[in-house]
C-alpha cells in the first residue's frame, strides 16, 4: 500500500481481492455474534433452517448444501446472474436473523460481522466441500451419523 492508501484491517482486509463471479460455487461460512451457541436451541435452529430455504432468497443463485451448527453456518452457493456475493450474504443473514428473533424474541444479534468465502474450482473439490460441510455435526460430536442431525441439506440427496 502506498503512503496515501489507508491500511485495511479486520473485515475490510478480508474483502481485498474478493471476487464475485457469476456461476462460481462458493463455500461460505459465517459465525454467530460472539460465537454464542444460539442454535443449540432447536426452535431457533429450525427457524433459521426454514429461512435458509425460502425461495425468495434463491431467485438467481442456488443453495447446493448447507448446515446450521450451534455457533455458525456453512453453505455451498452457486452464484447466479443477478446476484453479487456480498449482497446475497447480507440477504441470507437478514432473513435468517429475522426468523431467529421470531423463535427467540430476546435475541438481539444473530450473526457476527463479515463472513468467509472460498471459491470451489473443480467438481471433485465441490463434492469434497459438500462432504466436509455435512460432516460438521459428526466431527463436532453432536451426532454419530449425519442423518441424525436435523439442520442440514444437500441437493445430492
Amino acid at each position: 500500500m502506498s503512503a496515501l492508501s489507508p491500511v485495511r484491517r479486520g473485515h475490510a482486509a478480508l474483502r481485498r481481492g474478493r471476487a464475485s463471479v457469476t456461476h462460481q460455487v462458493y463455500l461460505v461460512t459465517f459465525t454467530t455474534f460472539a460465537r454464542l451457541t444460539l442454535f443449540k436451541d432447536p426452535d431457533c435452529a429450525s427457524a433459521v433452517a426454514r429461512a435458509l430455504i425460502d425461495r425468495r432468497l434463491w431467485v438467481s443463485s442456488e443453495l447446493l448444501a448447507w448446515v446450521v451448527m450451534p455457533d455458525h453456518w456453512h453453505g455451498l452457493i452457486r452464484l447466479g446472474d443477478l446476484d453479487y456475493l456480498p449482497s446475497l450474504v447480507q440477504r441470507i443473514k437478514s432473513n435468517t436473523s429475522r426468523h431467529a428473533r421470531q423463535a427467540n424474541p430476546a435475541l438481539e444479534r444473530t450473526w457476527a460481522t463479515g463472513y468467509h468465502d472460498r471459491a470451489i474450482r473443480e467438481d471433485e473439490a465441490l463434492i469434497h466441500a459438500a462432504r466436509y460441510l455435512v460432516m460438521n455435526p459428526v466431527r463436532a460430536g453432536l451426532v454419530e451419523r449425519v442423518g441424525d442431525y436435523p439442520f442440514w441439506d444437500a441437493r445430492w440427496l
